[in-house]
Order: structure tokens, then sequence, then C-alpha cells
């Protein structure tokens, strides 16, 4: 593979999102957000500089050539904290996702199926969900099983059960009146084979978008518990860590906008990813 050949690549995969008629805005979220992944999966690819060792004489540098994002006060490279926090941050808000999703993702599915008692039981079940705000169950969960970024992932998903049950169960009461699902029924379909063959593959559409945003979501709700302390102690680099750290020290203000606008950039750009998703549904 040529150099010219690897320098067109990024801008014939523009062009495709282009006759995609994907809107530019949505194509710059689709290059953050990678850009973070990336970060996530190969950090050593993209800074040189240790995220847990310093130097002392350098420290509390402004951002400059050699260190991009500046300095911390134990003189390690900011930047190099920064993109090694991402592997935390992004796993954590998947781990979130994943549970909401699965958990009320089968909560909906199940209410809005077989509905009676079912229906019944559940919606109770999600209303005490609701009833607390997600922020609160989210420091509730966290201080029952324990102080890490894990279990702060843990509990940002458990707040977020009864939102995909809501979307998952009106999806599932609207798929459940339309006719190929009688059709199916009076074909002697079982319940079974209609809710799995049937039913969730039509009323699933809907979860897509919502549990990007969630993604989004999750990461600032995880990054929010890391600043008050919930999160793995220091010397990880958990970008709401990072920002609480960066408090302490008014006067080299870097130390928090870096991390700061890393952290809104990637929500901000998974945000518009998923409404452009619910749009193009």
């Amino acid at each position: 593979m040529t150099l010219a050949s690897l320098s067109s690549t990024p801008t014939t995969l523009v062009g495709r999102l282009t006759g995609l008629r994907v809107p530019p805005v949505v194509i710059l979220s689709f290059l953050i957000v990678t850009l973070a992944i990336a970060w996530s999966l190969a950090p050593g690819l993209f800074t040189g500089y240790d995220p847990v060792n310093g130097t002392p004489a350098q420290k509390l540098l402004g951002p400059s050539a050699a260190h991009w994002f500046g300095t911390d006060h134990l003189g390690r490279d900011l930047y190099a904290r920064v993109v090694y926090g991402t592997a935390s941050s992004v796993a954590s808000a998947l781990i979130a996702v994943v549970i909401g999703v699965v958990a009320g993702g089968i909560i909906g599915l199940l209410a809005g199926f077989f509905g009676g008692w079912v229906d019944t039981v559940f919606a109770r079940l999600v209303d005490v969900l609701l009833a607390i705000p997600k922020f609160l169950l989210a420091v509730i969960v966290v201080t029952a099983i324990g102080f890490d970024t894990t279990n702060a992932a843990i509990a940002t998903g458990v707040s977020a059960v009864a939102l995909f049950a809501r979307v998952m169960r009106s999806e599932v009461i609207k798929t459940r009146q339309a006719t190929f699902v009688e059709s199916s029924f009076l074909l002697g379909g079982s319940r079974w084979h209609i809710l799995w063959r049937h039913v969730l593959p039509n009323a699933s559409r809907s979860v897509l978008p919502l549990a990007v945003l969630q993604f989004g979501d999750s990461i600032l709700v995880i990054a929010s518990l890391a600043f008050l302390g919930y999160g793995d102690p220091p010397p990880a680099s958990d970008w709401g860590l990072l920002i609480s750290i960066g408090k302490d020290y008014l006067k080299w203000p870097w130390l928090v906008y870096a991390p700061a606008l890393v952290t809104i950039a990637t929500v901000l750009s998974v945000n518009r990813i998923s409404r452009w998703l619910r749009k193009t549904d």
C-alpha cells in the first residue's frame, strides 16, 4: 500500500459518509468517538509518556508541543493520563449500557408481551426505580457494593434499567398489535416463538438509539461518580478523577479544562450520533 493510498483513506471514508447524506456534524462526531475508542484500545500508539510516573522538575508546565495538555502537580504528562484514562471510562460506560439494555429489555419485553399480572409487577418495579433520581440511585448502589470504577459502572447500569424497560414495553405493545403478529397467532405459532421471532426483532429497533444515548450519559455519570471519589483511587486516570484532582490547582486551569473538554466532546458526539440514528430510523 502506497503513501498516497494511505493519505486518501480518510478522504474516501468521509466521501462515503457524505454520499450517505450524513451531516458533517455527525461525521465529526463519528471521528471523535472513533478516536476515543482508539485511545481506549491502544493508548500506547498515541503517547509515549508514562501516565503514572512523572518528572517532578517538569511539574505544572503549560500546554506545549512537548506536552499537549501540560503536566500535573507530579510532572506527569496530562495528555497521556487522559488517553490512558479513556479505557476505563469507555469500558465502564459499555458495562453500564449492557446492564441497562439486557435487564431493562427483558423486563419491558415480558411486561409488554404477556401483560396482566406480569405487567403489573414489573410496572411497579419500574415505578420504584423511576421514583429515585438516577444519580442518587447510582450513588446508593455504588456505596452498597464498594468504591471502584467497575462498581460505578454497575450502579450506572442499574439506574438505567427503568428507562430501557419503559421504552421496550411501549414498543412491544405496539408490535404485539401489528397484523403480522396476529397472523402468526392464527397460524398456530407459540407465544415464545412469536416473542423471539417477531416481537423482539421489531421492538428492539428503537433501543439502539437509546443505547447510544445512554452510552454518552453513562460516561458522564461515571465521571461524576469518580469526581466525588466513588471510582478508582489515584494513580488511576479516570476522566472524572482527573477533573477532581485538577480543581485543587486553580492557578493551572489546564488540569481541569483538558479532561473536561475531552469528556464534553465525547458525550456531545455520542448524543449527536444518537439523534441522527433516531431520525434515520
